[in-house]
Parts: C-alpha cells; sequence; structure tokens
C-alpha cells in the first residue's frame, strides 16, 4: 500500500513488505561487459558520460567497478558512482545523485529488490528514464517488471552473461535486442 510522504501530495513509491527476491547477483563475464560497453556507446551516439549505481554485493560493486574502469579506460567520462542497500526509507538520495549532472544515461549492476525500489523512486521523484538506463544480466528478470509496476522499466537494455542482448518492451523481457 502507498503512503503519503510528507510535504507531497503524491503517494510514495517505496513497496512496504517487499521480500528478498532471490540470490545475488552472479559474477558479471567479459563477454557481458564487454557488450554492455557497446550497447551503452551505441545507444549514446554523441553522449560519452554515465552515471553508475549499483547494490551493495560484492558481485554488483565488482560490475559496476569493471564498467567505470573499462570505460574510463576508453576516454569516456563517469559522472558517478552510486550505491544504495537493499532496503531503505525512500532511496530519494541515491535517486537524486544517480541523476545529478544529467549523465547521457545509467548503467545499473545491482539485486533485483533495491532496483525495484530505486526505480520507482527514480521515476517519481527525477528525470530519470529506463530508455536511457542500461544494465547487466541481473536485471533480465521477468519479476522487475511486475513489482516495479507498469511502464517503468520499458526501454531498459543489457546484456546477458553469454554477450547477447536484451530490452524491456511493454513489461516483457526480448532478448537479442540490440
Amino acid at each position: 500500500m502507498a503512503e503519503v510522504m510528507r510535504g507531497d501530495s503524491r503517494p510514495s513509491p517505496r513497496l512496504r513488505n517487499l521480500a528478498p527476491i532471490g540470490a545475488t547477483p552472479l559474477p558479471h563475464t567479459d563477454a557481458e561487459l564487454e557488450r554492455l560497453l557497446t550497447m551503452v556507446r551505441q545507444g549514446l551516439r554523441n553522449g560519452t558520460t554515465v552515471s553508475i549505481g549499483h547494490s551493495r554485493d560484492a558481485n554488483s560493486v565488482a560490475a559496476a567497478d569493471a564498467f567505470a574502469a573499462t570505460w574510463r579506460e576508453r576516454g569516456f567520462h563517469v559522472s558517478a558512482v552510486v550505491d544504495w542497500p537493499e532496503d531503505a526509507a525512500s532511496w530519494l538520495r541515491q535517486a537524486r545523485r544517480l541523476t545529478a549532472g544529467a549523465p547521457d544515461a545509467w548503467v545499473i549492476a545491482a539485486e533485483v529488490a533495491g532496483f525495484v525500489q530505486l526505480s520507482r523512486r527514480l521515476v517519481h521523484s527525477t528525470d530519470w528514464t529506463a530508455r536511457r538506463t542500461f544494465a547487466f544480466g541481473s536485471l533480465a528478470d521477468p519479476r522487475c517488471g511486475a513489482l516495479a509496476g507498469a511502464g517503468v522499466r520499458d526501454g531498459l537494455r543489457g546484456a546477458t552473461r553469454d554477450g547477447k542482448g536484451w530490452e524491456v518492451c511493454g513489461g516483457a523481457i526480448v532478448y537479442g535486442a540490440n
């Protein structure tokens, strides 16, 4: 059930009593990282700045760090690297840090539950859009869409562990996307 936030007439995007969704994301693969780097570069066209967000589990941190290091090595800019807990009061601080400075795109390495909560906050409180967001394979999970709500993740793209692409279209995950 939604709650009304103090000073805001809109309901809070926070999902109450969201049980843990599943296992910690698997470690990223070289194929997954390379495909994600290619997808982001192609998706940005002329842009070069990304903001990276990740859960606090070791595999999400490692994936975010690997993306940031390789992105910088290729001469591009990382405007922020933001982490978040799987459970928080509102995720507002993290959402604002992730979107500060208007990056050209966002890259996400995360567990399902925390990203669902954060994505709801991003839509509710910032200019974030899933269409400019790229993710590691852990978020190619159909439970994300059901929990996040209609349209929240439409356009989100990412890479699978075997280096293939995926995209959220109409709430469904389509594999083989560019």
